[in-house]
């Protein structure tokens, strides 16, 4: 089978325990190298069995054998390693939010696009077959009509004096760290767009950034959504979706890796509950689709325009929660299938 190279930019913890290991998991992929400033790279690529090691990412990406690479750095870099790693010709999967502004994604967007290159945001939640259970059940009329989805995604954050989180100029906050996800999921099961959002927010004093955030969103199509993220609860991520004759579960929407891959949809609906398991490996989904795009020439899973209406959301909501009051968002947003 034809195999896509891969790079990896940095040795962030995300690529070290997820994605390096889905990499070496793929059927049509194959891990080239590492890139990391200083040495520690080559001490990464001994323990791994990675074949290359680079001491600065400018070197991996002047590896004409390298197909695509993966860039797991801190938000506030997401743009510059991709705009460079595009105009190196290299495929990019690049981790979320893929930038700080709707207006940097659609700069990254265009300039992969008119460096023929592939470009995706690492939303490997949504290819879990748990997510394409729930869309069924929604359009089924199993529920009824759809009235309200709710999404939540926590942790609590102990290492608050170095973690990287707590920088704003670095793309800090749960926000952009978890709130992206349940504004994403909104979009991607009702195929529609916001027209208006509100959010409120806990911010941290020392650092500026919002710890926990609330919000509600009103859609093109008439469902209603609330959601809040924060660095200070217990850890969940979740959604439910609210019809006129019942109700979906599930209860880890964005990481069943931690349960084993194991994906939960909980339906209840006729004064019945029905439980069902899916089994999905989000990493190696996530790699293999993103490689057999690279290798048929076709768009990922999901598309830039997706990227970048994201993004205009998050941007609502830190709109929102500096004016204190809701934003609207038109109806120019077009819609959601393709997300």
């Amino acid at each position: 089978m034809e195999k896509v190279r891969w790079g990896v930019l940095s040795t962030a913890k995300i690529g070290l325990t997820q994605v390096i290991p889905a990499i070496l998991r793929a059927d049509n992929a194959e891990l080239l190298a590492i890139g990391s400033r200083g040495d520690k790279a080559r001490a990464i690529a001994g323990e791994m069995g990675i074949p290359k090691a680079y001491e600065s990412y400018r070197e991996l990406l002047a590896d004409p054998d390298i197909d695509a690479v993966y860039i797991p750095l801190p938000n506030h870099l997401h743009k510059e390693w991709t705009l460079k790693a595009a105009a190196a010709g290299k495929h990019v999967l690049c981790e979320k939010p893929a930038a700080l502004t709707a207006g940097e994604a659609e700069e990254m967007v265009q300039f992969c696009r008119s460096r023929n290159v592939k470009f995706a945001e690492a939303f490997m939640y949504q290819l879990h077959p748990q997510h394409q259970r729930v869309k069924e059940s929604m359009s089924s009329g199993e529920i009824g009509d759809i009235r309200l989805i709710k999404s939540s995604h926590s942790f609590y954050l102990a290492d608050r004096d170095h973690n990287i989180r707590m920088q704003k100029n670095m793309g800090g906050g749960s926000l952009y760290d978890l709130g992206c996800y349940s504004i994403q999921v909104i979009r991607h099961l009702t195929g529609s767009e916001p027209l208006a959002v509100q959010a409120f927010a806990e911010v941290d004093e020392a650092g500026g950034v919002d710890m926990t955030a609330y919000g509600w969103m009103k859609l093109d199509n008439g469902v209603r959504a609330l959601f809040d993220c924060s660095f200070d609860m217990v850890p969940r991520n979740e959604y439910e979706v609210i019809g006129t004759k019942g109700t979906i579960r599930v209860p880890y929407a964005f990481r069943p890796d931690l349960v084993g891959n194991v994906g939960t949809v909980i339906v209840q609906a006729a004064g019945e509950i029905r439980k069902e398991e899916l089994a999905g490996d989000i990493y190696r989904l996530e790699v293999e689709n993103f490689s057999q795009a690279v290798l048929d020439d076709r768009e990922p899973w999901i598309s830039g325009e997706s990227t970048i209406r994201n993004m205009q959301v998050l941007e609502a909501c830190y709109r929102s929660i500096a004016e204190g009051k809701a934003v609207q968002l038109g109806e120019g947003a077009g819609n959601a299938n393709d997300h």
